[in-house]
């Protein structure tokens, strides 16, 4: 059993390959409520969610609570991550952990628990001919778990790893991500890494993950999810199985406001590294619920699409100057899927933010990235997409969507989403919407949603001080080509970017050890 998709960023978790389910297109069936991602029922039978193709091979559960790192207690981070795993890499009332692994093995199946800010959602996949066993220790674990003392401290000190070892060590690309949130979201639920705090983790016992189980892990806390070549009985049994859990869930985590940025904040992560990260964001006022977030996709695919070289950033600062491996961006939280370019579904969330990514730099080219970076933001907002540009960027967002479904677990858990956000299935939207759209509404929602001169940036470095004094004393900070560059335009637009103006916030310019980071 693995840990979860996205806490193999953190823990290095080695999963099983998920077999993918192809063939036509799958009729759903789905049973949602109207915006269900600011309600929870009480005391209503489970919700279901079906994608079923009985010719596929596959079949996929994936089970959601209404759970998240937004309901850890002050105190205690990292508890509903550390219930998860407890549960997803743990026992079941009958079987040990060791005796789950050796019956998942031949059957080549897997289970994940995939915990994050607002639900946490186990996923289990098997081939149809070994469902019935599988089914049996799938939902066993969930309704049945074990919580055996070793289970619990294994994982916790995998947990504890994450933080120490991998995330504060070995991953600056994942700590300037959570030390951007940090800044975006300090002091408020959504502040602290999905796996918790080294002080938080540390003060949970097993008698508080028997707590949070027995609270959050409800019937109205609960969505049954269900897709490939399962029988109909399955189903009754399913609903029949949870329908055992109490009917009650807690309140949903208030959300405040995110604080208000003024001008550009930037926090200096100081560890050793041999290159820079840098995340630059701020929260907006947009889910995929709101009307303009298929006309931000297209500008966002315009400026950054992730792991392509589609995006803006990507052509002009590493593919016309070497700066760098990545430049990507984002109107929502993103999670990559494995080694796909997707995002991961069952990661929703009541409040997003935009972000830009710009990783691996040369110290020296720092300042330079960030400001080219802004420069470009600050194009995008003030001048929009030409007509021609719109064209070719809907164009190929309406194809490259269409890949976001390749398996029937992805669509299934792209249904979950759209369950989450009360509104119809996303991937349909996609195809409904953007046709319908023209550059003008694409810009419009830009200048209504977007901003370019109040930031939060994050930079982990290794030269955070010298970095922090050039940035504060206003000075151009020029390019360093590796390989000089004989282009007369480049070297223009360097004498520009060079000495982009950043309305930077000095006494919001701070320097912060990477070891102190999430240790409370």
């Amino acid at each position: 059993m693995s840990a979860g998709r996205h806490l193999v960023q953190y823990c290095a978790l080695v999963l099983f390959v998920v077999a993918l389910a192809g063939g036509a297109r799958a009729a759903q069936e789905t049973k949602m409520k109207a915006n269900p991602g600011s309600a929870r029922g009480r005391g209503a039978a489970p919700e279901t969610v079906l994608l079923s193709s009985p010719s596929a091979p596959l079949v996929t559960l994936r089970i959601q609570f209404r759970a998240g790192s937004a309901s850890d207690p002050k105190g205690k981070e990292g508890l509903n991550a550390l219930t998860a795993l407890t549960i997803g890499q743990g026992g079941t009332k009958d079987l040990t952990y060791r005796e789950i692994t050796e019956r998942l093995f031949p059957m080549a199946a897997t289970i994940d628990a995939q915990p994050d800010r607002e639900v946490t959602t186990f996923i289990g996949q098997t081939h149809r001919d070994h469902l019935k066993e599988f089914y049996r220790l799938f939902t066993g674990l969930i309704l049945a778990p074990r919580f055996d003392p070793g289970d619990f401290a294994r994982n916790r000190d995998l947990l504890l790893a994450g933080i120490q070892t991998n995330l504060r060590g070995n991953d600056d690309e994942e700590l300037g991500k959570e030390a951007l949130n940090l800044m975006m979201y300090e002091g408020q639920p959504y502040g602290h890494p999905n796996i918790g705090t080294v002080q938080g983790l540390k003060s949970i016992t097993l008698d508080d993950v028997k707590a949070y189980y027995r609270a959050n892990y409800t019937r109205g806390n609960l969505v049954l999810g269900a897709a490939g070549g399962y029988p109909p009985a399955m189903i009754e049994d399913l609903r029949t199985g949870f329908a055992a859990l109490p009917a009650e869930a807690p309140p949903v985590p208030q959300l405040p406001p995110p604080r208000p940025i003024t001008g550009v904040e930037v926090l200096f992560v100081d560890k050793p590294a041999p290159a820079t990260a840098i995340s630059i964001g701020f929260p907006i006022d947009v889910t995929r619920a709101d009307r303009d977030f298929c006309a931000l996709m297209i500008a966002n695919s315009y400026l950054g699409e992730h792991r392509t070289f589609n995006g803006r950033l990507m052509n002009v600062m590493r593919g016309d100057r070497g700066l760098n491996y990545g430049d990507y961006s984002y109107i929502e939280n993103f999670i990559q899927d494995g080694g796909s370019t997707f995002p991961l579904p069952n990661i929703p969330r009541r409040r997003q933010h935009f972000s830009i990514w710009i990783r691996p730099v040369n110290p020296a080219n720092t300042l330079f990235a960030l400001r080219q970076a802004a420069r470009e933001l600050r194009r995008l907002v003030d001048v929009g997409l030409t007509a021609q540009e719109f064209e070719q960027q809907r164009k190929f967002l309406v194809n490259y969507s269409r890949l976001y479904a390749q398996s029937l677990s992805r669509r299934l858990g792209y249904l979950m989403d759209s369950r989450f956000y009360g509104t119809k299935a996303f991937l349909d939207r996609i195809q409904e919407e953007l046709p319908r759209l023209k550059v003008e509404d694409v810009n419009a929602a830009v200048k209504r949603r977007l901003g370019a001169a109040n930031l939060d940036v994050a930079i982990v470095t290794d030269h955070a001080a010298e970095m922090r004094a050039l940035l504060l004393s206003g000075k151009p900070t020029p390019i360093t080509y590796q390989t000089p560059t004989t282009r007369e335009d480049l070297l223009k637009e360097d004498k520009e970017i060079e000495a982009f103006p950043l309305a930077v916030a000095s006494e919001r310019v701070r320097v912060i050890p990477a070891q102190e980071l999430f240790e409370r």
